[in-house]
């Protein structure tokens, strides 16, 4: 029957880079997703994936990715990781613009391509099915990264508590409409995770900033810990389903609580 083929958003650095590179190392056939077209063919030179680039907040973008897929192989897992945050203002002084943005990357671009790709992945249950033994399963998985901002609101996450809230949403809703079906819909929720770029545009490039909310940190996340999550849950025998996975650094007990400093026992 062949490999299996994945496709993973936001894809061309962080958590989408590094689970690009953790299913290739599994042998998975990958197509990262991503906008930035020189970074994604850095990324293919380097592991061998297939790449495409797209903005999934274009539908045209989305379209064109989902004919590109379906004329070049079977999808067999979606792992929705495109996202972002902009800012750390309060809901009254928060910027519309902001928002927008946050919505449109965390949600509308999340429902986009899980409208696009459903129809390829059930077809590559189909084909599985017929091409396998008598009696023998097949499945496949839609991955929605969201974060532990989804499930917890904290002061000066106004927009992107809101952008996640209705991921994770979308996600539970998701599961419910594919019941009776061989799809796992599995939601990963980062914690604090160091990565080059995401604190770079939460504060619209200002390394300073960036870096600050990890001074101190012992051990933040990488985006391998996440990757290595994501893998592991899709890997997972077909009739186990992980409906939430929550991931956080031993230092970060909520998003408003993180120790700085060793951690050490209390006397």
């Amino acid at each position: 029957m062949g490999k299996k083929r994945v496709v993973v958003t936001g894809a061309s650095s962080g958590i989408g880079a590094a689970t690009v590179r953790l299913f290739r190392e599994h042998d998975w056939d990958v197509v990262g997703v991503a906008r930035r077209a020189d970074m994604l063919e850095a990324l293919a030179l380097e592991t061998g994936a297939a790449v495409f680039a797209a903005d999934l907040t274009v539908q045209a973008d989305v379209d064109a990715l989902r004919e590109y897929l379906g004329g070049s192989g079977p999808v067999n897992a979606l792992v929705n990781n495109a996202g972002g945050a902009k800012g750390l203002d309060s809901v009254e002084a928060g910027s519309i613009d902001d928002w927008a943005w946050m919505y449109e990357i965390n949600v509308l671009a999340l429902k986009r391509v899980t409208s696009a790709l459903l129809p390829l992945l059930r077809a590559s249950i189909s084909a599985e099915t017929d091409a396998a033994a008598a009696g023998a399963a097949a499945s496949a998985d839609i991955v929605n990264i969201t974060s532990i901002a989804g499930h917890t609101a904290y002061a000066g996450g106004g927009g992107y508590n809101a952008a996640k809230f209705a991921a994770h949403a979308l996600t539970e809703v998701l599961r419910l409409e594919l019941s009776g079906e061989p799809i796992r819909v599995i939601e990963i929720a980062p914690g604090m995770v160091q990565t080059d770029e995401f604190g770079l545009v939460r504060f619209g490039g200002d390394a300073e900033k960036a870096q600050a909310a990890y001074t101190n940190v012992p051990h933040p996340l990488v985006a391998e810990d996440i990757a290595a999550t994501i893998v592991a849950a899709v890997e997972l025998p077909a009739h186990v389903n992980v409906d939430l996975l929550v991931v956080k650094p031993v230092a970060q007990a909520a998003p408003h609580l993180v120790a700085r400093g060793p951690l050490t026992p209390r006397a």
